[in-house]
């Protein structure tokens, strides 16, 4: 029976590789395919994700919406509201949770936002 398409021509380069060389090529070809995905990963986040962040954290959703606004109004969300309110805790010695109370309770901001720009916060 005859292929009737270039099957024979595309697998051409492949022709002389074993079993064991065929699997490093899939998996160059995989990891070269999910990089630019694992990369947006880290380097990007929305408010939905920060949300679900900060009630793993313990917060209720109404206060987590609450952080995320604020994170957004001050330009954080970037740096991630779980970060910030861990990397804020860290500095005062409180409970992440207890960072974050602080800051929807007329907080901060700007001493939470010189934690990522090299200041000291007040």
């Amino acid at each position: 029976m005859n292929r009737n398409d270039d099957f024979l021509t595309r697998r051409a380069h492949l022709e002389g590789l074993d079993d064991q060389a065929l699997r490093e090529r899939f998996w160059s070809l995989a990891d070269r395919l999910t990089a630019p995905l694992l990369q947006m990963g880290r380097e990007y986040t929305t408010p939905s994700i920060e949300r679900s962040v900060l009630l793993r954290m313990g917060f209720s959703s109404l206060e987590a919406a609450a952080l995320v606004k604020g994170c957004l109004e001050h330009g954080l969300l970037g740096h991630g509201a779980g970060h910030l309110v861990y990397k804020l805790g860290l500095k005062r010695s409180l409970p992440p949770r207890e960072a974050g109370l602080e800051l929807l309770s007329g907080g901060d901001w700007e001493g939470a936002k010189a934690l990522f720009e090299g200041g000291e916060p007040a």
